[in-house]
């Protein structure tokens, strides 16, 4: 799977910056016939379903052309939104003090769900507070990180 995400990233990344965007991530999940391709999109200003619509008739001609994906499936653009999910480790520092919840792969101090206050990075480890005790996952044992939206 991360060998087609990162296929899928070189080939859609330039067309969603030509249209003033940033590829925020990319999501492909398999359910037989009905996979989707979830394309994750940010801009300065927030993104608009105008926008979304936009980058999507720019991303489907692409897709269309190289094909790479061989099953059907269903193409949706979107925001990452507030409840965001974190797709690569560059994107973590902008979020230090906020709440996340943080699913791993293999268990870490014997649990693989943390909720928490992101503290930050320490090399490639992840560090998050949960009732007041830190854990540094590594990011390569993280399944899903999302961020916790704060009122």
């Amino acid at each position: 799977m991360a060998k087609l995400d990162s296929s899928l990233e070189e080939m859609i990344a330039p067309a969603v910056a030509a249209t003033g965007f940033e590829l925020w991530g990319i999501e492909f999940v398999r359910a037989g016939q009905h996979s989707t391709l979830r394309v994750y999109v940010d801009g300065e200003n927030g993104v608009t379903v105008d926008d979304c619509a936009e980058v999507s008739r720019q991303l489907s001609a692409i897709l269309d052309v190289e094909d790479p994906i061989s099953s059907n499936y269903l193409l949706e653009v979107s925001s990452p939104g507030m409840d965001r999910v974190l797709f690569k480790l560059e994107q973590y520092p902008q979020y230090q003090g906020h709440k996340m919840t943080v699913k791993t792969r293999l268990p870490v101090d014997g649990r693989r769900k943390f909720t928490g206050i992101f503290l930050g990075l320490e090399g490639d480890c992840v560090v998050v507070e949960v009732d007041q005790h830190e854990y540094s996952i590594p990011y390569k044992n993280i399944d899903k990180a999302q961020i916790i939206p704060q009122f």
